[in-house]
């Protein structure tokens, strides 16, 4: 991939509504429309369910065989094909149901993050458990599939021709599942794929998230007892820290937009040891794929650097990468008109009250949880502080998202507020608003295919006609262990 190609593909991406000419969708029809709300209406008990049950699973990166399982339940029991086990990921599936075209693409997540188990309380206060479900993906993958389940009856009761499909993606949070699904070609006959996600607002602007790559750096260096004999050892750790260092006085002369974090995943045994063994890892990210390469490359040459320095070796996994979401204003305005069509939701007095007080314990926060019931404007191109493997999709196959108010207004995600507020009834309304919207949108894209084709028309120029895509994790397989620490045994 070349850096300049890759520029001017970003600059398309984010001017592509000035040089296309975009109509402004109207929401399905109100046949359609009503009997997809009165659809997912009826299925608001599973949703709900199943989004409970997962979120008390909690199971981090690749490992979650009850959430997986407990998901592919309700799409079984609804009719669809499963094929399980999917790019050499045993927590992947693919669900399908429908036949001819086109065929329209739902995202499923289940993964929670580890460290931030917590009760569904406006306090801190942990459920016991390794993990939580802090960006909210409990409510995501069940939203998903409800809105699948809703379409299949659509289609079958309809006899409209389509073929809806739903990737069941474990470990969003940093394992990357979606990019060996685009790199074992499972999106090549998908005509649009439309995604949401857990948030503090209603909104469908489609927007530019950061490109990343992750890696694990480990150093071996030479045990020694640390009073007795410190000469003769070589420590591990002094090769982490040194990297680190170095890295830090990097942040200075990288493009401003970079993002550089890492993490001390071994830092040896005992003090009186000389570390032999030691690890970090780190993440690199920029809205553009060649610049995170560049920036990762220097990375990369401060571990060498820090291994020399200190006499001992540094090896080098990279565990993941993803591109930068590419936006589609074609598709995003149709999720834009169905989200208006579908609109917000109003707390109960108790949620209100749940609400305010989890607003109160954000930093800086004055206990307001915003109103639910509001629909964002639409807006386009504007650049995002995150990353998605949702990214390497987009550039491959036309790809829209959402975000719906499933936490109070404000509350960061990958934080205790979001564990507490995906478990709660204000989480489960914001997933219903999602999961009508992506079956509104859908219904949309079945009824007129003819959006789908200028919306791959839209992708085509904003990409580049040239470009050929190429994972930026190379072809190492799914890193299965990636959320294991050193010694953990599993």
């Amino acid at each position: 991939m070349k850096r300049e190609l890759q520029k001017q593909a970003c600059l398309r991406a984010l001017g592509i509504a000035l040089c296309l000419s975009v109509p402004a969708y109207a929401a399905p029809e109100e046949g359609d429309a009503k009997a997809i709300l009165a659809s997912v209406d009826s299925l608001t008990p599973k949703l709900a369910a199943a989004a409970q049950d997962v979120w008390s699973y909690a199971e981090v990166g690749f490992k979650k065989g009850k959430s997986t399982a407990r998901l592919q339940k309700d799409l079984k029991d609804a009719g669809f094909k499963i094929e399980t086990s999917v790019a050499g990921i045993p927590t992947a599936f693919v669900a399908t149901a429908g036949s001819g075209g086109p065929v329209i693409a739902l995202l499923a997540e289940y993964d929670a993050l580890p460290g931030l188990s917590q009760t569904p309380t406006a306090e801190r206060h942990s459920a016991g458990g390794i993990a939580g479900h802090a960006c909210g993906h409990n409510l995501l993958g069940a939203a998903s599939v409800t809105a699948a389940i809703a379409l299949k009856k659509w289609l079958d009761k309809t006899g409209v021709k389509g073929i809806i499909r739903l990737y069941g993606s474990p470990a969003e949070e940093g394992g990357f599942a979606k990019v060996y699904f685009v790199r074992e070609g499972l999106f090549k006959d998908v005509d649009a794929v439309l995604s949401w996600h857990p948030g503090g607002s209603n909104r469908a602007s489609q927007g530019q998230l950061l490109s990343m790559l992750t890696a694990k750096f480990t150093f071996k260096g030479v045990p020694s007892h640390a009073a007795a004999a410190p000469e003769r050892g070589r420590s591990a750790l002094d090769g982490v820290e040194i990297h680190n260092i170095a890295v830090n006085y990097l942040r200075e002369h990288v493009p401003q937009e970079t993002r550089i974090h890492y993490t001390i995943t071994n830092g040896g045994d005992q003090p009186n040891i000389v570390p032999a063994n030691a690890q970090s890892f780190y993440y690199v990210r920029h809205h553009d794929p060649a610049v995170v390469q560049d920036v990762w490359n220097r990375v990369k040459k401060a571990a060498d650097g820090a291994a020399l320095a200190t006499g001992t070796q540094v090896s080098v996994e990279i565990i993941g990468g993803s591109y930068s979401t590419l936006p589609n204003d074609t598709l995003g305005r149709v999720v834009d008109a169905s989200l208006n069509r579908v609109g917000g939701y109003r707390f109960t007095a108790e949620e209100a009250a749940y609400a305010k007080a989890v607003a109160a314990t954000l930093p800086g926060g004055n206990g307001d949880p915003g109103d639910p019931s509001k629909i964002g404007a639409y807006e386009f191109g504007r650049k995002g502080s995150a990353s998605s493997d949702v990214g390497d999709i987009s550039w491959v196959v036309p790809t829209a998202s959402l975000g719906t108010a499933t936490w109070p207004a404000g509350t960061p995600p990958h934080s205790w507020q979001a564990v507490s507020a995906s478990g709660t009834s204000i989480g489960v309304k914001g997933a219903v608003v999602a999961a009508k919207t992506l079956a509104l949108s859908a219904t949309e894209l079945f009824r007129k295919p003819e959006i789908a084709v200028k919306a791959k028309e839209e992708l085509l120029k904003s990409r580049g006609r040239d470009f050929t895509y190429t994972p930026l994790l190379g072809d190492r397989a799914p890193a299965l262990d990636y959320t294991d620490r050193p010694g953990a045994g599993g």
